[in-house]
């Protein structure tokens, strides 16, 4: 039986759902819940920190799905409240991150195709996006699980670990791609309204974006720095096609840089 309202955010909301359980329900216009769930269940099984997807509703017309509930607060609350933990969140961060990298998904959909399939969809000045689609097709596939969406407001904080969760994009991938897109969200990534969190954040992001990657290639120390450089300008265009307000004039900045140092 649907209980209180306990989260909500521009696709759905959740509600306590029975014992240890809770449910996601999108709202109207959105319906991907089928995708999450089954994207979810991959990473589950794959042995990332994921919640167990217990099934698929139908209320009024909107679709939901019945989650194990995780209760604990996202990471980037913690880091707000408490701005003096930055660098154990961010070597928690890049620490969860590696560990979801060691799990294989071979059903998952391919990173390197949804890239793609964004970067022709993008509104982007044609040179761009030629360049981007070139850059693409020099990068490995990768068969390792990959977020696709792997930020602090995705990582909840449990007495019993860590729970990742929000796994609709996921895939299968080079970790390096999915580190590129975490390295774009810190850095670009449009904060909250908040003008108080804005600037907080913005003062922060440095040295966490910093902190997060050290400790991932200190974990990782086959890949470099340069080698996730060659998947920045692909990442970057893919996310103009997102649309996200706010964020395009700082992505087509970042795109000009990025091909600037590349000729």
């Amino acid at each position: 039986m649907k209980g209180a309202l306990i989260g909500q955010g521009r696709e759905a909301e959740v509600f306590a759902w029975g014992e240890g359980q809770a449910l996601k329900l999108f709202r109207p216009n959105f319906n991907s819940a089928a995708q999450e769930a089954e994207r979810t269940r991959a990473a589950h099984a794959a042995g990332a920190p994921a919640p167990a997807v217990y099934g698929l509703l139908t209320e009024y017309g909107r679709t939901g799905i019945i989650f194990e509930r995780v209760v604990g607060r996202s990471m980037l609350g913690v880091l707000i409240m408490q701005p003096w933990q930055t660098r154990a969140l961010a070597c928690a961060l890049a620490e969860l991150h590696a560990q979801m990298h060691a799990c294989s998904a071979p059903e998952l959909p391919s990173f390197n195709e949804r890239l793609r399939r964004d970067i022709e969809a993008a509104d982007l000045p044609e040179g761009a996006r030629r360049a981007a689609l070139t850059a693409l097709t020099r990068l490995p596939e990768g068969g390792q699980l990959c977020h696709g969406d792997f930020h602090l407001d995705n990582v909840l904080l449990t007495a019993n670990g860590a729970k990742v969760i929000d796994w609709v994009n996921a895939t299968r991938g080079h970790p390096l791609a999915d580190v590129a897109r975490t390295h774009l969200l810190l850095t670009l990534g449009e904060p909250p309204p908040n003008v108080v969190l804005r600037l907080l954040i913005q003062l922060m992001r440095r040295e966490f974006t910093a902190q997060y990657e050290r400790r991932y290639f200190a974990l990782r120390p086959n890949f470099t720095l340069a080698a996730l450089r060659q998947w920045e300008l692909p990442v970057l265009a893919a996310r103009v096609a997102e649309n996200v307000n706010g964020e395009r004039p700082r992505l087509l900045a970042r795109i000009q840089t990025t091909l600037t140092e590349v000729t």
